[in-house]
């Protein structure tokens, strides 16, 4: 089932289209502002996100950007209620995948959900970089100038996971929703023992990319 964020300070307007999401299969969170809207989807993993522009405390334009900055390529469709054309190309320009002018129709926002989730399910980068290490997740491989190691599945998945959220905290739940099928079974410590062998394989290859523990046993991928 895919999640989405909507964002929306029209109170009575979010919970109408929440409980159209819901109706039609998908996970909704909803926030009613721009910095919560921006905190949450930094916070938590989503298949969407859907933003009013006009929000208070940050504008739906200013999330979006402050999310790409953080490395955050979640689909995004901006909700506006003005027409000029200037809304929509500070929203694109700020990172924003698509636009609705308000009011909307529902059955075009369930629409333009489903093209957005096509083209995030087709869209997946063959090579990676982060720091000094290139990752090459069709063949698996990790390299630096000095030396290169190939990952197992779900450690590849791992580190594919870091490198998209670098610098944001992910516990062991975001891990195990992520590397295992439903109905799969996994073990205690499975989410450690795979950051232990990813550890090991990047330390074997000279990468400057550190996964470090938080004090509240969260991993976060780090350049040093």
């Amino acid at each position: 089932m895919a999640k989405i964020l909507l964002a929306d300070d029209e109170v009575e307007l979010a919970r109408a289209v929440s409980a159209i999401l819901k109706f039609n299969n998908y996970e909704v969170d909803c926030v009613h502002d721009g910095e919560a809207a921006y905190k949450t989807a930094m916070e938590n993993n989503y298949d969407a996100l859907v933003f009013d522009i006009m929000m208070p405390k940050m504008s739906g334009v200013d999330a979006v950007a402050a999310l790409r900055k953080n490395n955050v390529d979640t689909p995004v469709i901006l909700l506006t209620a003005k027409a000029e054309f200037s809304d929509r190309i500070s929203g694109l320009d700020a990172g924003a995948d698509d636009y609705l002018t308000k009011p909307f129709n529902t059955g075009e926002l369930l629409a333009r959900i489903r093209a957005l989730l096509r083209r995030a399910g087709d869209k997946k980068p063959e090579q990676l970089s982060c720091g000094n290490v290139t990752f090459n997740t069709e063949t698996l491989e990790i390299k630096t100038t000095t030396s290169s190691f190939r990952l197992g599945p779900r450690e590849a998945r791992m580190l594919e996971l870091l490198i998209t959220r670098r610098g944001t905290p992910l516990d062991e739940q975001y891990f195990l929703d992520r590397l295992f099928d439903d109905g799969e079974a996994s073990h205690d410590g499975a989410v450690f023992l795979h950051i232990s062998y990813l550890r090991t394989k990047l330390a074997a290859i000279n990468a400057n990319l550190k996964i470090k523990t938080t004090d509240d046993n969260k991993y976060m991928l780090v350049i040093e």
